[in-house]
């Protein structure tokens, strides 16, 4: 006799993590969590997990400033630190960047534009403030460990009576006309009231398995680490610099996480084989793009640098929720390079729409019909900026 559960979730990264726990305190009953390594071993596990809010629709801004909330609430377990984050604007992006500055004060972000003069009695000695516009600045901003905001969310999932289950591949998706009605895996089949696709990158091949379509790309992404020199001035927030289309955020311990944002080449790779170092010439244009604007980082040792994967969609927004003409299914994936920061209220409107089949009119956007219904995000910035 095969197991059943109400709700099964393929995926313990953050998104599926957070919405094991998102469900069960919404009184679900039977949840299990499957991955097939350990929690936060895909993309998760080296996610930059900058927090920011600073997005170019209301929805985005709503899931971060919520996902904010939880943050704060689990600042401990999360490895959260709030010393800010900051957007580094170009001149010719100033009026589009303080337009949804505007919009998102709207949905409660907290946000302040400063001009080149404020920025840089604000940034000092670490900043060269050529071609730079102006900022947005979050005082609530920051970063979080996403191994450790994995791992809070999966300790309250299971601490509510949720079962995760380790090194447990999903071989399939189980489907009977209409319906997905659980999952393959190698000790026999489980029933499932909703199967959720949290896969990541690996997502599209779950759900062919059952017929299903999902456009979406894997792509390789590069970060390096740098250590910077003792004694020396240097950025102690989370920065978004667009720019020179780089990020970077604190490490502790004069460390920092750097890599390049958006506008990029961006490659294509097989989810199950591909290049975990990053290319030397990678690294070279990160060192060449750092030094540049944060001068006080010349001299800055290499620590590490890896590649990971994104898992993006045709407009870099994730696909959540169920489909028309499919019952027993839900996405949530795709989250294209910024899912960390909105994962936790995603989750939380995914888990409402699954327990009550009740959803807010924007939030539905998100489901992968509209790419059918040729309604599909367009954001401000292009990429995964929002």
């Amino acid at each position: 006799m095969s197991e059943r559960f109400d709700v099964v979730i393929v995926g313990a990264g953050v998104s599926g993590a957070c919405l094991a726990w998102q469900l069960k305190r919404r009184g679900a009953k039977r949840v299990l969590l499957a991955e097939r390594g350990q929690p936060a071993s895909g993309g998760t596990g080296k996610s930059a997990a900058i927090v920011r809010q600073h997005y170019s629709t209301p929805l985005m801004a709503r899931m971060a400033r919520t996902s904010l909330d939880i943050f704060q609430e689990k600042a401990e377990a999360c490895g959260f630190r709030q010393p800010g984050y900051l957007f580094l604007v170009p001149p010719e992006q100033i009026a589009t960047a303080q337009s949804n500055m505007a919009m998102q004060r709207q949905v409660g972000v907290e946000t302040e534009w400063l001009d080149p003069a404020a920025l840089k009695k604000k940034a000092g000695d670490w900043l060269n403030m050529d071609g730079i516009g102006g900022a947005s600045f979050e005082p609530k901003g920051g970063y979080a460990d996403p191994v450790r905001t994995t791992e809070a969310m999966i300790d309250a999932f299971r601490a509510l009576g949720g079962e995760l289950r380790e090194r447990a591949p999903i071989r399939g998706l189980l489907r009977k006309g209409d319906r997905v009605t659980g999952v393959s895996t190698d000790d026999g089949d489980i029933e499932a009231g909703t199967v959720v696709n949290a896969a990541g990158p690996w997502s599209p091949m779950l759900a062919a398995s059952a017929g299903i379509e999902m456009r979406m790309r894997a792509i390789r992404e590069q970060d390096t680490v740098w250590e910077a020199r003792p004694g020396r001035p240097v950025p102690l927030n989370s920065i978004s610099n667009a720019v020179d289309a780089t990020y970077l955020r604190p490490l502790g311990g004069n460390r920092f996480v750097v890599g390049r944002g958006f506008p990029k080449e961006y490659f294509d790779c097989d989810p199950y084989n591909y290049k975990q170092t990053a290319d030397d010439d990678f690294v070279a244009e990160v060192q060449r793009r750092l030094t540049l604007r944060f001068p006080t980082m010349e001299g800055a040792k290499l620590v590490d640098s890896y590649a990971a994967l994104y898992d993006v969609t045709v407009d870099w927004y994730p696909y959540v929720g169920p489909r028309a003409g499919l019952s027993g299914y839900a996405d949530f994936s795709g989250g294209s390079g910024h899912g960390f920061k909105i994962a936790p209220a995603i989750a939380g409107e995914l888990a409402e729409w699954i327990a009550t089949g009740t959803v807010k009119p924007d939030f539905a956007r998100l489901s992968y019909d509209r790419i059918a219904k040729k309604e599909t995000f367009a954001g401000s910035y292009g990429g995964n900026r929002g």
